[in-house]
């Protein structure tokens, strides 16, 4: 039997599908010097995601917060929604821009560790991390997944060893 004149062009483009993924999934992994200064495209990929996440999740209830108080604030609960709506800007920069705000995700994920080791662990270990520190610990534990992705080479040579 013989297979219409179109059958062989399928089978062609079902046999290049595995080579076009494999292009596809290595463009992601492979460090991007046109596009992205030698970071690779999923690490800014990701990047994003993180950033559009904590501008919808934080900004949004850090603004809509700070915009309808009605009231004297108390100093300490003011800054710490400012901050929060602040860094929450930044990150709906970092959208956009993602390797010039890497040092607001950074700053995240610093103050998040710190918080962990000096705040939180000395608590575990002592058997007593209930209530909010408890909530805030299981919350800042997730830091981890962005900073796995954070290119760390693109960090120390840019921001830390930077040559004069």
């Amino acid at each position: 039997m013989k297979l219409p004149s179109a059958a062989p062009d399928l089978v062609n483009r079902a046999s290049d599908r595995p080579a076009s993924l494999r292009a596809w999934a290595q463009k992601l992994i492979q460090p991007d010097y046109r596009h992205h200064e030698g970071v690779r495209p999923i690490q800014v990929y990701v990047l994003r995601l993180f950033f559009a996440l904590i501008f919808t999740l934080i900004g949004f209830g850090a603004w809509q917060r700070i915009l309808t108080h009605e009231g004297p604030w108390d100093p300490i609960q003011a800054v710490s929604w400012c901050t929060w709506a602040a860094y929450a800007t930044f990150c709906g920069f970092g959208v956009y821009n993602t390797l010039r705000m890497l040092p607001i995700l950074l700053f995240i994920v610093l103050y998040k560790a710190i918080w962990l080791l000096v705040v939180a662990y000395p608590l575990w270990q002592a058997g007593t991390l209930r209530g909010p520190a408890e909530e805030l610990a299981y919350a800042f534990s997730w830091i981890l997944v962005p900073a796995l992705f954070i290119p760390w080479k693109y960090v120390f040579s840019r921001y830390i060893l930077t040559k004069k």
